[in-house]
């Protein structure tokens, strides 16, 4: 048996990198060159692998032969104890349809911890430069008791939106609010020329086989889901089998099933999304399987 609790690292490694043109022309961003031989994913599998974190799936899409070929060559565990990095494609599990966004990944995903059944998920981010305990951050996560836990740093303020930034609490142990990429955000109280920007690692328990990041608020019932920060689900809502993005809000009583919901959606109370297929077909965009996709800040009746 293992030692303390099992965790699963799981590390999104999806972009297509962008902002890094031309460097990214043949390659993901997580496979960029560093130092010499090192690649930009060498980073946080290192904190990873140093913190104990000894069985890691990194999940690949764009351009990922050079990134898959880094990985399984490079990063060779024992495979008699049971450990391994191993990079994992988009398998279009949920229909034929890339992921959306790292919250997408993992729900796409979820057979992985299906399989593995921790105790507890590390997902970290590919494309960081920086060195980090995340065993400590795994240890005052259980010792906080909270659902999940999000690492942030200190940025300027007038650096702010380039990032999602976290507002705390009074006492500096919870997550009062999370905005993303905000022109104006408020100081903190101790360093009002300063924010904490979300680093993007979360560590977190595995309950009812949903993701559920900080920032979000809870009422009603969430099973087999992935929500984004700074989602509410209101009270006697349900959503199931779904990705909720930034800034969804589910109304009273409402139900939202086998969806992917972008941005900004506003879910009136008793509305009802994914339960009556026919309905469905007439108002949203549907995959053959049945899994509906409403675009940033699309209304909802």
């Amino acid at each position: 048996m293992r030692a303390g609790p099992s965790v699963l690292g799981i590390v999104p490694a999806g972009g297509e990198g962008k902002r890094l043109m031309p460097l990214t022309a043949d390659r993901a961003k997580p496979a960029v060159t560093f130092g010499g031989t090192y690649r930009l994913v060498d980073f946080v599998l290192s904190n990873l692998v140093n913190a104990g974190i000894l069985r890691i799936c990194v999940l690949t899409q764009y351009k990922l032969h050079s990134l898959d070929r880094h990985v399984t060559t490079t990063w060779r565990m024992s495979s008699l104890l049971g450990n391994y990095v191993t990079p994992v494609p988009a398998q279009q599990r949920l229909g034929p349809r890339w992921y959306l966004g790292s919250a997408d990944a993992i729900l796409q995903s979820l057979n992985l911890v299906h399989d593995e059944q921790p105790d507890h998920i590390a997902v970290f981010g590919a494309d960081h430069v920086y060195r980090m305990d995340a065993r400590q951050m795994l240890e005052r996560h259980i010792e906080s008791g909270a659902g999940f836990t999000v690492a942030g740093i200190k940025v300027p303020r007038a650096e702010a939106s380039a990032f999602g930034v976290i507002t705390p609490a009074c006492d500096g142990s919870r997550v009062k609010r999370f905005l993303e990429k905000p022109v104006d955000p408020p100081g903190l109280p101790d360093d009002p020329a300063k924010v904490f920007a979300s680093m993007g690692n979360y560590s977190g328990g595995i309950a009812g086989e949903s993701i559920v990041s900080p920032g979000c608020v809870i009422r009603g019932q969430v099973t087999g889901s992935v929500l984004s920060p700074g989602v509410i689900v209101e009270q006697g809502a349900v959503v199931q089998g779904s990705v909720l993005h930034h800034g969804v809000r589910v109304g009273r009583g409402a139900v939202v099933r086998n969806a992917i919901l972008d941005k900004n959606i506003d879910i009136p109370p008793g509305a009802t999304i994914g339960v009556n297929p026919e309905r469905g077909r007439q108002l949203y965009t549907v995959s053959h399987n049945g899994v509906i996709a409403l675009g940033k800040g699309r209304a909802v009746a």
